[in-house]
């Protein structure tokens, strides 16, 4: 797991703080960033392996910050898990349909997260 980065886009301070602990507990270097309007540049500067996505984001809304990173070319592969409060089945085919890898709702079970980002880092 040496050398896997996660980024966390996300604007829920507490929401970063859990996942920062449970995935750096768990050997992942992590990277956040709370606005979606500028996460694309800060994205494709980092080179994450993986990218933990909120859906509702400041500036730009998670779904269409992952149609603007899978027509990318330097990121568009990015492996992506979705966050999300809202627990709606249109949610989750939006999600899917702009190019999410795995989606969660929130409240979610940190070893869930943890699953979904080693699969997603492949480890």
């Amino acid at each position: 797991m040496a050398g896997k980065t996660v980024m966390i886009v996300e604007d829920e301070p507490y929401i970063v703080e859990s996942l920062e602990f449970i995935l750096s507990r768990d050997g992942f270097t992590v990277i956040a960033h709370g606005d979606g309007g500028t996460a694309l540049s800060k994205i494709v500067d980092t080179a994450p392996d993986v990218l933990i996505l909120d859906a509702m984001l400041p500036g730009k809304t998670g779904f269409d910050l992952l149609r603007d990173i899978r027509s990318t070319e330097a990121v568009q592969a990015l492996p992506v898990l979705m966050l999300t409060a809202k627990g709606q089945k249109r949610d989750l085919e939006v999600a899917v349909e702009s190019g999410a890898n795995e989606f969660m709702t929130k409240p979610f079970s940190n070893t869930a997260v943890v699953d979904a980002v080693r699969r997603l880092a492949n480890v």
